[in-house]
C-alpha cells in the first residue's frame, strides 16, 4: 500500500520552493563562473560530460544511496544495525559499498578497541556536504512525485 503525500503547510511549501530555486540560481551561476574560463573554441564537451558523470558515479550504483541517506537522515551506525535499516542488502553486498564509500571519502569507519571490537560507519565531512548538496533535489523530486503537497488550514 503507498504512503500518503506528506501534507505541508503553504508557508513551508514555499520555503521549499524557494530554497529549490536558490539552487537552481546558484547552478547557473555555477555554470557561468566555469564556462567563463572557456574561449568560443576551447569548450571542451568532451571533459564537461566527463566530469558530471564522475561526480554521479558514486550515487548511481545500487546500495549506495540508501546507506548514504542512511547515515545522513539516522547518523552512525554499526554494520549490523545497518544491515536492518536496509531492507533486502546482504552481507557482502553491505560490506562492498561500505568499503567502496570509505574510499571515495563519503564515509569514514570507526574502530574501537575492545573486547569486543565495535565498528562504526558515519559520513565524513565531505559525505554530509554531498548529502546537503542532494536535499533540494530530493525535496525537488518529492514535490514533482507528489509526495509532498500543500495542505489547507
Amino acid at each position: 500500500m503507498p504512503k500518503q503525500p506528506m501534507a505541508i503547510s503553504e508557508e513551508d511549501y514555499k520555503r521549499v520552493q524557494g530554497a529549490i530555486n536558490d539552487v537552481k540560481e546558484n547552478g547557473v551561476d555555477i555554470r557561468s563562473i566555469f564556462e567563463s574560463y572557456y574561449d568560443n573554441e576551447s569548450f571542451d564537451i568532451d571533459w564537461e560530460v566527463d566530469a558530471a558523470v564522475d561526480a554521479f558515479s558514486i550515487f548511481s550504483s545500487r546500495w549506495t544511496v540508501e546507506i548514504l541517506a542512511t547515515l545522513y537522515i539516522a547518523g552512525e551506525r554499526r554494520f549490523n544495525e545497518m544491515r536492518k535499516l536496509l531492507r533486502g542488502i546482504s552481507s557482502r553486498t553491505l560490506s562492498d559499498k561500505l568499503t567502496k564509500c570509505a574510499e571515495s571519502g563519503l564515509i569514514e569507519r570507526i574502530v574501537e578497541d575492545g573486547p569486543p571490537i565495535r565498528v562504526k560507519y558515519r559520513l565524513t565531512d565531505h559525505g554530509r556536504d554531498a548529502g546537503r548538496l542532494l536535499s533540494p533535489l530530493v525535496g525537488y523530486m518529492k514535490i514533482k512525485q507528489g509526495r509532498v503537497t500543500r495542505h489547507s488550514i
